[in-house]
């Protein structure tokens, strides 16, 4: 794992190396002659010890924990176990590229946000000088309402009276 960066194997068997190989990393992180014969100790590889006391000490120099992740891959198709991806969190470059990608695209989209209020203000500027003619407007449509009320007014009684007709037309 240490040499590998990464290995692909069952799911419980990573979620066991996770256990064993983050205090490893830990101690790796004091770069003393006590922690290095801890940790060979333990791996028994001089190669393996460059690697963890050197590159990944400085990579990992400033995390508090959580050295490693494991990615779900599915099952496997011979036996049906749950395979999983366990890797050192700070040596996936492809996945360090896309979330700073991530990160630029979400400051953008907060920059859109900016400028559609920025927009929206001369917008709002320009809103009072277009409904001051439209109050304009809204004054003149009462007035014509107004004039047709009465209209509406006759029009009922002039219906009444043929209704009156037709009754007066049935008793006679």
């Amino acid at each position: 794992m240490i040499k590998a960066k990464r290995i692909e194997t069952t799911l419980a068997k990573a979620k066991a190396l996770r256990k064993y190989v983050e205090p490893l990393i830990t101690k790796g992180k004091n770069d003393t002659t006590h922690s290095r014969r801890v940790v060979f100790s333990y791996l028994q590889d001089k190669e393996a010890i460059k690697e963890l006391f050197g590159e990944i000490a400085v990579k990992v120099a400033e995390r508090n924990g959580g050295y490693t992740r494991i990615i779900k891959l599915g099952q496997r198709q011979g036996d049906n176990a749950e395979v999983a991806l366990i890797e050192l969190v700070d040596f996936n470059e492809n996945l360090l590229t896309a979330v700073s990608d991530d990160s630029e695209a979400k400051a953008k989209r907060s920059r859109r946000g900016k400028s559609k209020k920025a927009e929206a203000a001369p917008a709002a500027s320009a809103a009072p000088a277009a409904e001051e003619p439209s109050a304009e407007v809204v004054e003149e449509a009462p007035v014509a309402e107004v004039e047709d009320a009465p209209a509406a007014e006759e029009a009922p009684a002039a219906e009444e009276k043929p209704a009156d007709d037709a009754s007066e037309e049935s008793k006679a």
